[in-house]
This record gives structure tokens, C-alpha cells and sequence, in this order.
């Protein structure tokens, strides 16, 4: 359905996560992938959502030469805990340190959305919250060790084996955990 609604499109996908690349093969969409070095700086100032927003914003903008036939997707997403922002761990001590952090509290996962050309600009979003129960330091290091999670926003994947044993529920989209609210940018796209 959404091959076909879009087919007059050029779909650029602007990023190098296997998870949000297999979503969109996934909704069976033709799509070449472009990257383009960001830094991922963001307004100190910003909270939550506007952080997302504003990330997914400056990467479209790596992007000058759209074309109305262009359809530019760019996406951040980070892990929200206690009002600070946790991104991709630096190491292995980082990434230690953020799951210790979020063992045994209830944090929020939240992605945005540009989807651009030439003509228009419309970024959406989506927050999931997420409730870890209380994990060992020994089952972090296990899975830190194990599924290196270093390309993962808050140092953990809920489809990996941490999801598996460490997450009591979820409110909000599963998908949004992984890395794309899905449903979201399908509804978005089909509005077109």
C-alpha cells in the first residue's frame, strides 16, 4: 500500500542503524540510504522531546539538494531518565554506568521524526515508557559483554537478551523502543 502511495518519490533513509533500515524494508518501501556526518550537538537548554526534535531537524539539514521528488527521512532518538538525556555510550564503563542507572527505575524512550523535501518539513514524535526491574551488576557486565550495545541509545536494546530478562512492561510502542515508532511515520506518510 505504501510502495505504491509513494512511488513518485526518491525515499532517502539518512541513517546507519541495521534496526531502522530493516523497518523500512519491512514496510516494503524502495529506498536508497545516504549519510551524512552530523555532530549531534544540541541547545543545552532543550528537555526531552525538544531534544529529538531538534536532532532530527540538523540532521536533515546535512541535506541541501532536495528535490520535490525527494522524501528525506532523518530520525533521532534518546533514552529520557530523571530529566537528563542518555545517549550512545562512549565504552564499556559508560555503558555499564547508564544501565546501573536505569536498573530498577522507569525511564522514557522517545524518537523523532523529519520527513522533508524541497517544499515542506513535518517532523513527528513518540515517547514510550519503559520499566526495568532491578538488574545485577553481574547481568550488565554479561550483556555489555555479550550484545555490545555501544550503537544504542541508552546502552540497551529491548529486542536483545537485557529486554528479554530486565523489562518488566512498556507504555507506548514497542517499536519506538527499537528505534522507529513505525506506526507513526506510516500513518504520516500515508497523509501525504
Amino acid at each position: 500500500m505504501l510502495k505504491e502511495k509513494l512511488k513518485d518519490y526518491n525515499i532517502i533513509l539518512a541513517s546507519k542503524s541495521p534496526r531502522r533500515q530493516q523497518f523500512f524494508k519491512d514496510l516494503n518501501l524502495d529506498f536508497t540510504i545516504q549519510l551524512k556526518e552530523v555532530e549531534e550537538i544540541y541547545p543545552k537548554e532543550l528537555k526531552g522531546i525538544e531534544i529529538t526534535e531538534f536532532l532530527a531537524d540538523l540532521k536533515s539539514k546535512a541535506f541541501i539538494n532536495l528535490t520535490d521528488k525527494d522524501l528525506l527521512i532523518t530520525s533521532d532518538t534518546i533514552v529520557w531518565l530523571e530529566n537528563k538525556a542518555l545517549g550512545k555510550p562512549k565504552n564499556e564503563a559508560d555503558a555499564f554506568k547508564m544501565l546501573q542507572n536505569l536498573s530498577g527505575k522507569k525511564h522514557e524512550v522517545i524518537t523523532s521524526i523529519s520527513i522533508k523535501n524541497n517544499n515542506f518539513q513535518k517532523i513527528i514524535s513518540d515517547v514510550t515508557s519503559v520499566y526495568f526491574k532491578n538488574i545485577s551488576d553481574e547481568e550488565i557486565n554479561y550483556y555489555i559483554k555479550n550484545y555490545k550495545p555501544f550503537d544504542k541509545a541508552g546502552a540497551y536494546g529491548i529486542q536483545e537478551w537485557i529486554g528479554f530478562i530486565g523489562i518488566d512492561k512498556i507504555e507506548g510502542s514497542y517499536f519506538n523502543v527499537v528505534g522507529l515508532p513505525v506506526h507513526k511515520l506510516y500513518e504520516t506518510l500515508m497523509d501525504l
